[in-house]
Formats: structure tokens, sequence, C-alpha cells
């Protein structure tokens, strides 16, 4: 079992930054890959980015390159999404998420996840 919270959200003008946390608790193992998923009012949730909980390898939605940076700390047991150059596109509520792929992956590969955390960027 693997639970997830999230924190770090908030409001925020065009063009600034934030930093969402992710802690992890329960049992994880290297085969957990981690990801930031997101969902705006009335639509699908969508992919942002992944790391592979093992290894360091990422991946990124085209657009959030450049622009997001995930990453994990040394204990390898909380994740992090760095996110600078903000636009008002990118409101959502993010989730943390726990599953098999980081490779670019669907909310479907993912079994575990956090009760998210609102982003606002206004204009």
């Amino acid at each position: 079992q693997v639970q997830l919270v999230e924190s770090g959200g908030g409001l925020v003008q065009a063009g600034g930054s934030l930093r969402l946390s992710c802690a992890a608790s329960g049992r994880t193992f290297s085969s957990y890959a981690m990801g930031w998923f997101r969902q705006a009012p009335g639509k699908e949730r969508e992919f942002v980015a992944a790391i592979r909980w093992s290894g360091g390898s990422t991946s990124y939605a085209d657009s959030v390159k450049g622009r997001f940076t995930i990453s994990r700390d040394n204990a390898r047991n909380t994740v992090y999404l760095q996110m600078n150059s903000l636009k008002p596109e990118d409101t959502a509520v993010y989730y943390c998420a726990a599953g098999g792929g980081y490779n670019h992956p669907k909310p479907r590969d993912y079994l575990y996840w956090g009760q998210g955390t609102q982003v606002t960027v206004s204009s």
C-alpha cells in the first residue's frame, strides 16, 4: 500500500513559480514510478511529468517541457515539481501518483493517487 500527500499549491501570477511536494508513506519499492497529473474543471486528467523511483529517468508533457522540473529527495520517498514561467493555462488541481511507468504515462497506468492540490495562475 502507498499513501501520497501533496502540498505547495496556491495562487500565483503569470510568469511566477511554485514548487509542489508529494510525500509517500507505506510500502515503496523501485518498480514504482512517480508522476504528476493535472485536471481542470470539466476536463480529463492529463499527464504532466514522471520520474522513475530508482534511476532518475524523467519525462514531460510537451506543454510543460522546459518550464517544469520533476525531482526526488535523497531518501527517495518524496518527489517535487518545480514549476517556473507559469501560465493561466496551467491552472488545475495537481495530483501526485504512483504506478508502473515513467515514459509519458496515462492516468490509467497509475494505481495510487493523492488528494490533489490547487494551482491557480492569474493573468
